[in-house]
């Protein structure tokens, strides 16, 4: 499976910060013979998509549940499960789990001071973390409701290793939108939504979010819950 690397925006020097926070495409694997017991269809491995430009830099350091790190926005629980499609879509323990997303304002830590992100965070580690699925497949971090850039759609990154740190899928978190939905709920923090890309839009998301798309519960008041699954191939 070929993965596009997000890197090939960059060398369009022309190109302003927005077009370069997007992403290139994706690549679908689907396992025919396995089928997922909760669910009706094929056992379909989640898309690859870009790590970048802000992947984690050192992961192994951030082995944690809670990575909210003094960032201010509404609380958010994330939940993700691991399922093997090579087995029959059981739940895969032991596998690492690395996410990273925006805050608030849509600024990512361990970058910035660039054209890319002009505010400083290179010597902060937010909203950042890793965790080991336990025996139901499940890792649980505690964050809060990402932000948004130009360009992009709410989304989180996820990176998945396996017990040994062999690579097993990079790919990303879409978002319900529209009427009575987190997203819409939240809008834009401080920013609103003037300007905001939907996921019909998206250079990523775009051609489909079947696979990637959480279920996102909560309100304003009470915090937010995210909960997706995520089949890879072991």
């Amino acid at each position: 499976m070929e993965r596009k690397h997000f890197l090939k925006s960059l060398l369009v020097g022309a190109m302003s910060a927005p077009a370069l926070l997007a992403a290139c495409g994706k690549d679908d694997e689907t396992v025919a013979p396995s089928t997922d017991s909760t669910s009706s269809g094929s056992c379909t491995v989640a898309p690859t998509e870009t790590e970048g430009p802000f992947p984690t830099k050192v992961p192994a350091s951030y082995v944690r549940s809670n990575i909210v790190d003094g960032k201010t926005g509404h609380p958010m629980t994330v939940k993700i499960t691991i399922k093997n499609a090579n087995n029959s879509c059981a739940v895969l323990s032991g596998a690492l789990v690395d996410i990273w997303h925006c805050d608030a304002e849509g600024n990512y830590s361990e970058y910035g001071g660039t054209g890319m992100q002009a505010t400083n965070y290179q010597s902060v580690h937010f909203l950042r973390g890793r965790q080991i699925t336990d025996a139901n497949g499940l890792v649980t971090f505690t964050s809060i409701f990402p932000g948004w850039y130009s360009g992009r759609a709410t989304h989180i990154h996820v990176h998945i290793y396996s017990a040994s740190g062999t690579s097993l899928k990079v790919t990303q978190i879409a978002f319900p939108e529209g009427t009575g939905s987190a997203v819409a709920a939240v809008n834009g923090y401080a920013k609103g939504m003037n300007g905001y890309t939907y996921n019909a839009s998206d250079n990523v998301f775009s051609d489909g979010v079947t696979q990637e798309l959480a279920t996102v519960t909560g309100s304003t008041s009470a915090g937010f819950e995210l909960a997706i699954t995520l089949n890879v191939a072991v």
